[in-house]
C-alpha cells in the first residue's frame, strides 16, 4: 500500500526500532527475529477512524432494536451517565484488544459523554491503549445541549462551553505527541451539530487551528440529521459545516451518508476526511454512504467500526468487507473490490488522521505496523488466484499476528497481554452495573 500500490510475492519487510527500514523480495536480510509468514497475506495495520469504545458496555442492548438514530440515543444516554474512569479504562482496553484481533493497529475514539463527577475519562482510556500497546487517536468529545436546551442527552452528561474548551486544551497539552511515529495524538470533537451550540463548533475549530490538531464530528448521518439541520439552522448539514469554519483538510467526519452530488464535490475540494461506518449505518437504517463518489471527488475515505451499541462487532476486517459489498450494491460489482476496501482501511484512514506516509502503508520510513493474515484452512481452499480478493471475500477472518511499532499485540490469533481474562471479568461486572440502570 505504498504510493505505487506494489504487491510483492515472496516478499519481506524489515522493521528496526519501530519503523520500516527495508522492503524486498526473495531471501530476507539477517535479523534478530524472523517471523515466518508463509501462506499469508501481509498488509499494513488497519486504521479505525471512528469508534465509541465505552459503548461496548451496552453492546447489542435490546431496547434500541429497530430504533433510528435519535430514538436510539435517547434510549442509551441514561445508561451511559454511569460512565466513570474505571469503566472508561476497561471498556477501552477490551475494545482495543478486539480491534487488534481484526488487524487494527491504529484506532481513534470519539469520547463525548462526560458525566458530572466522572473524572478524567480521556486519560483513563489513553492509559489502556498505552498498556495494550496500540496506536491511539482519541478525541476530546463534547456535548453542550441537554434536554432542557432542546437536545437529546440528560442534563448531567453535558458540559458548559468554557469548561469544554478548557478541558480540550488541557487534554492536548497533556497527551498530544507531534513526533513522527507518535503513539498518541488527540483531536477535538464536538459530538454533533444537534448536541452542541453553533458557537462551540466555531470556537472548537478556532482552538484546533491554534493548537494544530484535527477536528472530528458526526455529519449527515441520516434523514433525521438532515431534517434537524433544515429546521434548526435553515440549511443543510454541508452549508452548516462551511458556516462554522469546519470545511477544511483538518476535519474528518463520521458517516456522511446523505450528501448530494454538489456537496460531495465541495467535500472533495476541501480535502476533508470521512469515516465510513457501514455496519452501523445498516443497523440504524441510516442508508448507504456514497463512498465511491466521495473517493472520486478527492475525499479521504477511511473505515470506522463505530460504537458497539450500534455496530456491535468491532472488527475492521468485517467493516472492510461490508464497505466492499455496499460499494458493489450502490455503484456496481466492478466498483466494490477488495483492493478498494483495503485502501480505505489503510491509506484512507491515514488521510483522515493527517498521517499519510506514516501509517496505513508499508514503505521505508513508515511505522512498523503490520497485520499478518493466514490464507489457509477450509475457508480459503481453492482461493489461489488473487490473495487480496481471497482475504476479504473468504472468511470470516481475523489477523494471525498484529504488530504495532515492531511489537506483537496479537500473536497466533491470541492477545499477547496476560491481562485479557481479568479485563474481561471486570468488563462483565461493569456492563451489568451499567445495564441495571435500565430496570430502574
Amino acid at each position: 500500500m505504498d504510493d505505487k500500490r506494489r504487491e510483492i510475492r515472496d516478499g519481506w519487510v524489515a522493521i528496526t526500532d519501530g519503523f520500516v527500514t527495508a522492503i524486498g523480495e526473495g531471501v530476507p536480510p539477517r535479523a534478530n527475529q524472523l517471523i515466518d509468514a508463509t501462506d499469508c497475506l501481509v498488509t499494513p495495520g488497519l486504521v479505525n477512524t471512528h469508534h465509541h469504545l465505552y459503548q461496548n458496555l451496552t453492546r447489542a442492548f435490546p431496547p434500541m432494536t429497530g430504533a433510528p438514530l435519535f430514538g436510539w440515543l435517547q434510549t442509551l444516554y441514561p445508561l451511559w451517565r454511569a460512565l466513570d474512569e474505571e469503566s472508561a479504562h476497561v471498556s477501552a482496553w477490551v475494545g482495543l484488544a478486539e480491534l487488534a484481533m481484526s488487524g487494527c493497529t491504529t484506532s481513534t475514539d470519539h469520547l463525548y459523554v462526560h458525566p458530572a463527577g466522572a473524572g478524567d475519562l480521556l486519560s483513563a482510556e489513553i492509559s489502556a491503549a498505552v498498556d495494550l500497546g496500540v496506536r491511539f487517536h482519541p478525541t476530546r468529545g463534547s456535548m453542550s445541549l441537554s434536554v432542557k436546551d432542546g437536545g437529546l442527552p440528560p442534563d448531567d452528561v453535558v458540559q458548559d462551553h468554557d469548561v469544554i474548551l478548557a478541558e480540550s486544551e488541557r487534554a492536548v497539552a497533556k497527551h498530544h505527541d507531534r513526533s513522527h511515529g507518535a503513539m498518541v495524538r488527540v483531536a477535538l470533537a464536538p459530538c454533533s451539530p444537534f448536541s452542541v451550540t453553533k458557537q462551540l463548533m466555531i470556537d472548537s475549530a478556532a482552538l484546533a487551528t491554534k493548537l494544530d490538531v484535527r477536528l472530528h464530528t458526526h455529519f449527515a448521518e441520516n434523514s433525521e440529521d438532515d431534517d434537524f439541520s433544515l429546521a434548526t439552522f435553515g440549511c443543510r448539514p454541508m452549508d452548516y459545516l462551511e458556516d462554522v469554519d469546519w470545511c477544511n483538510d483538518r476535519t474528518w467526519l463520521a458517516h456522511c451518508v446523505t450528501p448530494n452530488p454538489d456537496e460531495i464535490s465541495r467535500l472533495g475540494r476541501a480535502r476533508i476526511g470521512v469515516a465510513h461506518c457501514p455496519s452501523s449505518n445498516l443497523i440504524l437504517s441510516s442508508g448507504v454512504a456514497p463512498v465511491i463518489d466521495l473517493i472520486k471527488a478527492g475525499v479521504h475515505v477511511g473505515i470506522g467500526v463505530d460504537g458497539s451499541s450500534s455496530a456491535d462487532s468491532a472488527s475492521m476486517w468485517l467493516e472492510a468487507r461490508q464497505a466492499m459489498l455496499l460499494a458493489k450494491l450502490r455503484n456496481g460489482a466492478a466498483a466494490g473490490t477488495a483492493r478498494m476496501a483495503l485502501e480505505c482501511a489503510t491509506r484512507g484512514g491515514a488521510g483522515c488522521l493527517g498521517r499519510v506516509g506514516e501509517i496505513g502503508e508499508l514503505s521505508v520510513g513508515s511505522v512498523g505496523d503490520v497485520a499478518i493474515w493466514s490464507l489457509t484452512g477450509p475457508a480459503f481452499a481453492g482461493a489461489i488466484a488473487d490473495p487480496i480478493e481471497a482475504w476479504l471475500r473468504c472468511g470470516p477472518t481475523g489477523a494471525r499476528d498484529t504488530i504495532v511499532h515492531g511489537r506483537f499485540v496479537v500473536r497466533d490469533h491470541q492477545i499477547v497481554s496476560s491481562k485479557l481474562d481479568s479485563m474481561l471479568k471486570s468488563h462483565s461486572t461493569l456492563a451489568h452495573r451499567m445495564q441495571k440502570i435500565a430496570n430502574h
